[in-house]
């Protein structure tokens, strides 16, 4: 019982000194996330990126609030940013401070979608700028097999779409799909998509996503991270995996 005691009161104290901890200017507190079933899969990137920041940087402990609107199968404008915006309308009484935009798988893959893509961007940044944000755009990964559009050098077309985006508008990029590309490289093995469509990521390919989100927007390292969604991923593979992430991130802010 005394042990119990104890171990309570440590909490407390220790809370307590988590919670007078300064938040710099690179701890973003409010995240809006908007894409579609890319981000909602394997209890949702969101989640995921929140766990991490707040073992990695215990003083964002119950202060973070993210938000993540996603509709599946949508292309990034079908959703109405104005209204999540919008202080108050989702549950979020204050400015976000980033927002995430994830494109629709196939918008990059052809010249009139990858145009639209473009267009759309540009007007959601200046909304979000508007609102006192800043964006970020989450790059998505490439088809494999067994999925009926697989076709070599894929991953190319994809970032240079995201990357006539983020010059279009000064977005930062989030190096999502590099990162798939580049463990594919290494361990081809290692399934970062669901088996059955070759396009949602495994749990193993958000978890990578959500390192890879960490980075680009909080910096700092993933040194130290124990994080495995509550066992469910093996240390090996989470160790590669934020090795990845990082050596990708480290490769798209040179």
């Amino acid at each position: 019982m005394k042990s119990n005691a104890r171990w309570f009161v440590s909490v407390c104290i220790w809370l307590l000194l988590v919670a007078s901890l300064p938040i710099r200017a690179d701890q973003p507190l409010r995240i809006l996330f908007v894409g579609n079933s890319y981000l909602y899969y394997n209890d949702s990137l969101h989640n995921h990126v929140g766990r991490i920041a707040e073992e990695l940087q215990p003083e964002l402990l119950d202060k973070l609030d993210y938000k993540s609107s996603t509709i599946g199968g949508a292309s990034l404008d079908h959703h109405p940013i104005e209204h999540l915006l919008t202080p108050g309308r989702i549950g979020v009484d204050e400015p976000f401070e980033w927002v995430v935009l994830q494109g629709g798988s196939a918008e990059p893959l052809s010249a009139r979608r990858r145009a639209g893509f473009v267009e759309t961007v540009t007007e959601f940044d200046r909304l979000i700028k508007h609102h006192g944000a800043q964006t970020a755009l989450f790059m998505t990964q490439a088809y494999v097999a067994p999925h009926a559009r697989v076709e070599e050098g894929q991953q190319a077309v994809i970032a240079a779409a995201y990357a006539d985006a983020a010059a279009a508008t000064g977005a930062r990029v989030i190096p999502v799909g590099l990162a798939f590309e580049m463990s594919y490289a290494r361990r081809p093995d290692l399934a970062l998509h669901m088996e059955f469509d070759g396009s949602h990521p495994s749990l193993y390919g958000t978890y990578l996503a959500a390192c890879v989100v960490y980075l680009t927007l909080y910096g700092g390292s993933l040194e130290g991270l124990r994080y495995d969604y509550y066992g469910r991923i093996p240390a090996d593979i989470t160790q590669y995996l934020q090795s990845i992430a990082t050596e990708t991130v480290a490769a798209a802010s040179r």
